[in-house]
């Protein structure tokens, strides 16, 4: 047993704070982004002890959005397509995306590796951590967990799903005018 002196506190040590899913989204995304060049800003987000972003929610938290959880389980072609159209910067559309995804999965049965694709990608863009799982083990066990998991996230860094890549780049674009715009101060005193 290691003894301290009585003038002096024990060591403390370094450890990264604790992450449970569930706890608050990390804030929405800062502003417009124009190139897929551009870094994504790094904010007060929950911090993996390897330096990475931790998702906001679980891969097994699928009832935070019932809408999108009950679409990715019947139809899960729309939900990789809003996904893919997002991470693409709009460069394909997500009635594309969807389509080559469905392909895939008809004549092959192996979507989940083209989705698994696309994880990667989005991992990269927003320095997300690989956690729980690898990412091609997530996408091959639990594809619809994945997809599901991987629009909340994107949903929870302010982007719209529905809109698609030029509506939530004209809605960012507006946001941004609108806090920098300085307020309209009427002339005179008024009763």
């Amino acid at each position: 047993m290691a003894m301290y002196p009585t003038d002096q506190p024990p060591p403390q040590q370094c450890l990264a704070p604790s992450y449970q899913y569930g706890q608050p989204a990390p804030p929405p995304f800062a502003g417009p982004v124009t190139t897929p060049s551009q870094q994504y800003p790094m904010q007060n987000y929950y911090m993996h002890p390897a330096g990475k972003v931790l998702w906001s929610t679980g891969v097994c938290d699928c009832c935070y959005d019932i809408r999108n959880c009950i679409i990715t389980l019947f139809c899960p072609c729309i939900t990789f397509g809003q996904i893919a159209e997002i991470v693409d910067h709009g460069s394909v559309s997500c009635i594309a995306n969807g389509i080559v995804y469905s392909v895939i999965q008809g004549f092959l049965g192996l979507a989940c590796l083209y989705s698994c694709f696309y994880r990667t990608r989005m991992r990269h863009q927003f320095m997300l951590a690989e956690t729980p799982y690898p990412d091609w083990c997530i996408h091959i066990f639990c594809e619809q967990c994945a997809l599901c998991q991987e629009f909340r996230e994107l949903q929870n860094r302010g982007f719209d799903m529905y809109i698609g890549w030029d509506a939530n780049m004209e809605k960012f674009q507006r946001q941004a005018m609108q806090m920098s715009a300085p307020p309209v101060v009427e002339d005179g005193m008024k009763r």
